[in-house]
């Protein structure tokens, strides 16, 4: 199961801003990457802790859902493997977390070197920067980064 780091890792990965911002790709966000919100947005510390809860729920039953293996992974992967599903979504094989086949097929086989090296060549890496590398070391070695 995920562990309780999982929020602390996204809260330092997303950051926490209560007032509505369009991020990188033009979208109106708030709170810990909760998106697609109406511009001027504001939120309470308790509406920003209540909704990173609901879309780490969201994640996992996204997870559960199209790659059930994943419940068999290690904490500290499972981890990973939530916080790249909360960060670009499923998807629809294209986008999304769904549209990295040979990096989940190497995570669901056991090849955690050629997963994490999958994940380093991707764009998204280009696009998260230390975020990709540190998931990419948990992957990996299956210990918290």
């Amino acid at each position: 199961m995920t562990t309780p780091h999982l929020a602390d890792d996204l809260k330092r990965d997303e950051g926490c801003k209560l007032v509505a911002y369009q991020d990188t790709l033009g979208i109106w966000t708030v709170g810990v990457g909760h998106a697609h919100v109406p511009a001027g947005t504001v939120w309470t510390q308790d509406q920003c802790d209540q909704a990173l809860a609901e879309d780490i729920a969201k994640a996992e039953a996204l997870l559960d859902a199209n790659a059930g293996w994943w419940r068999t992974l290690e904490d500290a992967r499972q981890d990973v493997m939530a916080s790249l599903c909360f960060n670009m979504g499923w998807g629809d094989g294209a986008h999304g977390l769904s549209s990295f086949k040979n990096t989940l097929a190497a995570i669901e086989a056991g090849d955690f070197e050629r997963a994490a090296a999958g994940l380093l060549a991707s764009k998204w890496a280009t696009q998260v920067k230390s975020r990709s590398d540190r998931l990419a070391t948990q992957l990996r070695t299956g210990v918290r980064a």
